[in-house]
């Protein structure tokens, strides 16, 4: 397994470790995993196409420099 170490705005720390103290997870990392899983599996797709139409802009945006050059120096 992989260790990632992240900071938390304070208030969001103390929600995390009341779900703990309540028992709904057993340690704040099982929580975080718990909280990574579900967005991942909810928004993949949508984070997929957002990614994905910026590459295509920046891709357009570099072609039309590269055709912009091109007729410039004709």
């Amino acid at each position: 397994m992989k260790v990632i170490q992240v900071e938390l705005p304070e208030k969001l720390a103390q929600e995390l470790e009341a779900f703990v103290k309540e028992g709904w997870f057993r340690d704040e990392a099982e929580a975080i995993r718990f909280a990574l899983t579900h967005f991942l599996n909810r928004y993949r797709l949508q984070l997929a196409e957002h990614f994905q139409r910026e590459d295509i802009a920046w891709a357009l945006r570099w072609k039309d420099e590269k055709e912009k050059a091109i007729m410039g120096e004709s």
